[in-house]
């Protein structure tokens, strides 16, 4: 199939619109039209159902489209690696990660990053969806567990736990918890058991709802569970980095937490000699680094 063909129906079936690819592309509206007539033809199958208000794709043209696409995120892909040089770091670095941690522990650490590096571009993606890294929905991930798809450079970072915290001024008011048993006395917060979380996390907190806790406000994501925590409504199940943040929170009942939760990054095995992957790779590596002489020092 001619390239610039396809080209010009990705432009199309993403924009939904001959005119407005078009103008994308710096092609009038009756050229675009004859090359998707072409393409179609050469293809001997209809690619859009046309109607008033724009293009919809047919199934052939779906089936294409998820093509075009793949060979699209490809070539940008490729055409950073080959940009990318030891001198210089060049293009953008799409970081997928959990929302909890990307907000409560990557987000305030970037500072030192874009330090030594102004230029560079991050598109940091928080989202529990673990994103398909060999099809380049994203360039590099840290995710808390080891990931599954193949073809990835992985590195195990550290180990996190989750444990209840809560404010000086919660516990000032209503007492703190001794044993297990007294978290009956109190408002716990927590991430929602029907949300994505750290299996771990999940497991902690079904052992603490054995207590028939009365009062409960559940959270889609850690930094939720944070802010009231933090905002004196409760007890909240939160990861134990939050206290380098935060350190007025305190730790109850600390002889309860979760199993480990490993942390790992990861990236695809064809941008092993990227300068971007390798720039982030060792900038998250050193804060770990600094976190670990931080709490040697205590």
């Amino acid at each position: 199939m001619d390239w610039d063909k396809l080209r010009i129906f990705h432009a199309v079936a993403d924009a939904g619109s001959l005119t407005h690819a078009g103008e994308t592309l710096h092609l009038s509206q009756s050229a675009v039209s004859r090359q998707i007539r072409a393409l179609e033809t050469s293809l001997n199958t209809t690619l859009f159902h046309r109607h008033a208000r724009g293009l919809i794709l047919t199934e052939q043209g779906e089936l294409l489209f998820d093509t075009t696409s793949s060979m699209i995120k490809r070539l940008e892909a490729t055409a950073a690696r080959i940009r990318d040089s030891e001198e210089e770091v060049y293009g953008e670095l799409r970081v997928t990660t959990a929302t909890g941690f990307g907000s409560l522990w990557l987000a305030p650490r970037l500072t030192s990053l874009y330090d030594k590096y102004p230029d560079l571009k991050i598109d940091l993606m928080l989202e529990e969806r673990v994103l398909d890294l060999p099809m380049r929905e994203a360039d590099v991930a840290i995710r808390m567990k080891e990931p599954s798809q193949a073809d990835l450079i992985r590195r195990k970072l550290m180990t996190i736990n989750m444990r209840l915290f809560a404010t000086p001024q919660y516990l000032e008011k209503h007492g703190r918890p001794v044993r297990m048993s007294d978290i009956s006395d109190h408002r716990l917060i927590c991430q929602s058991p029907s949300s994505a979380q750290v299996a771990a996390g999940a497991q902690l907190v079904q052992t603490l709802l054995s207590e028939q806790i009365p009062s409960m406000l559940t959270v889609n994501n850690y930094f939720g569970v944070l802010q009231a925590t933090v905002s004196h409504l409760g007890i909240g199940v939160l990861p134990d980095y939050v206290t380098e943040m935060y350190p007025d929170l305190q730790t109850i009942l600390p002889e309860l937490d979760s199993a480990d939760v490993p942390v790992y990054l990861a990236y695809p095995e064809e941008l092993r000699h990227s300068k971007r992957i390798e720039i982030f790779r060792d900038f998250v590596t050193e804060q770990i680094a600094e976190k670990r002489r931080r709490d040697q020092a205590r």
